[in-house]
């Protein structure tokens, strides 16, 4: 049985989705809402979708959606899920979930006592690029890690605008809470919850970090440090350094080339990975969860330690002081 999927505003990111769901046996997008019902009913007409709604409460109070996704912007992501858990669906939303750990708490309290499931949209965790980064570093193909490094940034306003709701502090936006999650999922992910952090920013006019850097104290005495940025050109990438070698990996989030490159004294071997769509993915595994026919990738643990981590990297920029996480 297929799970039949709502689309929560009509966001760039949605044909992503339309396409991994195109791809899918597990999910059918059904229904899709914008706040104006001509926008809702032509982006309907355009993607073939059976059902266009004029608001996102049309669309919850529909009994034949079974999940929605929601790519609204960052500030609204607790208040929608927690709507859409109320209206009895489960809900993937899109990264970062929130930089309010309290918030993420409750949707998930929320969620388990309804039986619902919820989880955050980091699409490159479900892709085997992630999975094998992981098990070569616990198999010791670079020894003890001591470093991780993380790159990610893009010259948002050339790309889509100076009206960006990425701009808007009010919406929760911020080059952390976008690229920047990418980064801190990763270490996260690589080396477990951070023990304190110390972060700087810098603000554009806007009123959000235009650039934002950290360095991260992890467990078993592993450092990490990433940048991301909004005014930078394009650059993604993730550095992951034992004492014996090093994992470079050239595209890590978007994994449209994926592969690892290993590297020991002079020495690179290249680690090829199969090419997958990491969207079709995500979208099979939440709706397996769904259905109760496998284990959720990424739920309240990831989530919760997500929003932390992001909490505490905004504590120390403003507060100029590092911070425990």
């Amino acid at each position: 049985m297929t799970v039949a999927w709502g689309l929560m505003s009509t966001a760039r990111i949605n044909r992503l989705v339309l396409e991994a769901a195109a791809q899918s046996d597990r999910a059918d997008v059904v229904a899709v809402a914008s706040r104006d019902t001509a926008r809702a009913e032509s982006y309907a007409r355009e993607h073939r979708i059976e059902r266009a709604y004029g608001s996102y409460e049309e669309l919850l109070a529909d009994p034949q959606v079974d999940a929605v996704y929601i790519p609204l912007p960052n500030g609204l992501h607790g208040e929608w899920t927690l709507r859409a858990l109320e209206a009895g669906k489960h809900v993937l939303v899109e990264k970062p979930f929130s930089r309010h750990p309290d918030e993420v708490e409750e949707a998930f309290e929320r969620a388990e006592s309804a039986g619902l499931v919820v989880s955050e949209a980091f699409m490159w965790r479900h892709h085997p690029q992630a999975e094998k980064l992981a098990a070569l570093v616990a198999d010791g193909a670079i020894g003890r890690l001591r470093v991780i490094r993380a790159a990610f940034s893009f010259p948002l306003a050339a790309v889509h605008g100076a009206d960006d709701a990425r701009f808007r502090p009010e919406l929760d936006g911020g080059s952390l809470m976008d690229v920047g999650s990418y980064c801190v999922n990763a270490i996260r992910f690589l080396a477990g919850e951070p023990e304190r952090v110390q972060g700087e920013q810098v603000v554009g006019p806007s009123g959000v970090d235009v650039v934002f850097a950290a360095t991260l104290s992890m467990p078993g005495e592993v450092l990490a440090h990433f940048d991301c940025a909004f005014v930078l050109e394009r650059r993604s990438e993730l550095e992951v350094v034992g004492e014996a070698g090093s994992l470079f990996v050239p595209d890590p989030f978007h994994v449209h080339e994926p592969g690892i490159e290993l590297r020991t004294g002079e020495s690179v071997e290249r680690i090829d990975i199969e090419p997958a769509n990491s969207y079709r993915l995500e979208l099979d595994n939440v709706s397996g969860a769904i259905r109760r026919e496998e284990p959720l990738l990424l739920g309240r643990d990831d989530a919760v330690g997500q929003a932390r981590a992001i909490a505490a990297l905004y504590r120390s920029a403003e507060t100029a002081v590092p911070v425990p996480a």
